[in-house]
């Protein structure tokens, strides 16, 4: 069974990225123009408003209701309204594409890393480096480990890295990651 996840700092938010997989990929989506954390901690601030974490109740709903839900003070991110649109339409893609299962992107007809790769990229909000980031954060933390997992990650795969949130596991090596992206954006 892999490891409990440790990428907030939010006890309660960590758990329900470890058990639910569309949390996880929601984690992810909302993973741009704000702290990690801050966009992890988004799934659990969702469930918090509508009394759980359900893709299917989220994909059903109403998208602007959805939406004024996301916008709630404290917001799911910076930009609440437009990610509580992206978060919607990912909903309703997993719901429609993998019948509300979203570990059938890594898991359904044994797909190998590319084929991985292929179907996070296919998702609503999701580009080639999202993606590669997301299929690291399998593989290093979630023990989902397809043939060639780490060449289609690129970077983001190798071993001991510190450039994504695949890598992070507590406050250490939150901070490894910073000081990695820091760096990165100091060189451009």
């Amino acid at each position: 069974m892999p490891k409990k996840l440790t990428l907030t700092g939010d006890a309660g938010a960590d758990k329900l990225l470890s058990e639910d997989p569309f949390a996880l990929l929601t984690g992810m989506l909302l993973d741009q123009q704000v702290a990690m954390e801050i966009a992890f901690i988004g799934p659990k601030k969702i469930a918090d408003r509508m009394g759980g974490f359900d893709v299917t109740k989220i994909a059903e709903s109403d998208e602007d209701e959805f939406v004024e839900l996301c916008v709630q003070k404290p917001a799911i991110h910076r930009y609440g309204g437009s990610m509580g649109r992206r978060v919607h339409a990912l909903a309703r893609y997993i719901v429609g594409h993998y019948d509300g299962h979203a570990e059938a992107i890594w898991t359904e007809g044994k797909p190998d890393g590319k084929e991985v790769l292929k179907r996070l990229k296919a998702l609503p909000g999701y580009g080639d480096q999202k993606a590669r980031i997301f299929l690291a954060l399998l593989g290093k933390q979630r023990g989902v480990r397809p043939a060639g997992w780490r060449e289609a990650a690129g970077a983001y795969g190798e071993d001991g890295s510190r450039r994504s949130i695949a890598d992070v596991t507590g406050a250490e090596s939150l901070a490894e990651v910073r000081a990695f992206k820091k760096a990165a954006k100091a060189a451009t």
